[in-house]
């Protein structure tokens, strides 16, 4: 055989057999940053992860865009919250997506509060009462331990989705676990001073948080979930905060700030700025440093106002 007859052939033999072709990377679609963030630290190199809420957005109203079809339907895997948190938005936009992958009951559907102990659950369900999820207070994410239930979730759905690429989702998974155990512990000590300490929220979005670490909300600034405070509610505040001692507020960033300083400064508190989504402050865009940045500001709010 020529030279040139061996090259030939050994060109047709990279054209029909090889190189090999790069592994399709899950294409993974999350409602809401931490989700994503979860989804990337188990995923790796296996998946590509699009967030569909900015870290800035309220996730129980998100602005929908046409963009978010075409995602939806390109996607292999959908990561929502569920408990009823992205129930104003979500829906439309998978009616539209035609996915069946990620439909209802779907493989590539994962709801994130399947198997997490909800609070707040309702024992009825009336619309006076505010914006009530029947299914629980759906913020569930700001207890580390349901992080890691939802790791472990997600881990186990893209092994099953992408067999191939089981070890580095099994590492991924093991490293997290790790990593977050010995942040709790960390996070714990971090918050041990405090223990009872006395807070108000603007919204009921940190009742999972202060369950874990030992911190009582004695109010919220919305008189009912979603509903605006009133004048009067506002003064409520105020006495509450007075009679329990408490001098921190905590606001997220689509939260009124200026109501949130008109209590503050009848109170002696103090205003702190304190996202749940990674990426809404700079630096911050894991789920172990949106934990860090959380648990550092609220001690630190905790001494000052001691």
């Amino acid at each position: 055989m020529t030279s040139i007859t061996v090259l030939n052939f050994a060109a047709a033999v990279l054209v029909t057999f090889g190189p090999t072709p790069p592994a399709k990377k899950l294409a993974v679609v999350a409602t809401t940053p931490d989700l994503a963030a979860l989804a990337i630290a188990i995923g790796g190199t296996a998946v590509d992860v699009k967030i569909l809420a900015k870290p800035t957005e309220d996730p129980h109203f998100v602005d929908a865009k046409p963009s978010h079809i075409v995602t939806l339907n390109r996607a292999d895997v959908l990561i929502e919250g569920g408990a009823e948190l992205e129930m104003g938005w979500l829906p439309p936009l998978l009616e539209s997506a035609r996915n069946d992958k990620i439909a209802a009951g779907g493989r590539g559907r994962i709801v994130a509060s399947q198997g997490i102990k909800m609070l707040e659950v309702p024992t009825s369900f009336d619309r006076s009462k505010g914006d009530v999820h029947s299914h629980g207070n759906p913020h569930f994410m700001m207890d580390p331990q349901n992080a890691k239930i939802v790791a472990g979730k997600i881990a186990e759905r893209f092994t099953q989705l992408d067999p191939a690429s089981a070890a580095i989702f099994k590492a991924n998974r093991d490293t997290f676990y790790a990593t977050l155990d010995a942040k709790l512990v960390e996070w714990q000590r971090t918050l041990a001073p405090y223990k009872g300490a006395k807070i108000v929220t603007y919204h009921k979005d940190f009742v999972y948080l202060a369950q874990r670490f030992n911190i009582e909300v004695v109010e919220t600034l919305e008189p009912k979930p979603g509903i605006a405070p009133s004048a009067a509610h506002v003064a409520r505040v105020i006495g509450a905060m007075k009679a329990g001692n408490a001098h921190v507020i905590l606001v997220q960033p689509y939260q009124n700030r200026k109501t949130a300083e008109t209590v503050a400064r009848q109170v002696n508190g103090k205003v702190l700025d304190i996202p749940q989504q990674p990426g809404a402050t700079k630096g911050v865009t894991t789920y172990f440093q949106l934990m860090d940045y959380l648990v550092n500001t609220l001690a630190a709010g905790l001494k000052e106002t001691r």
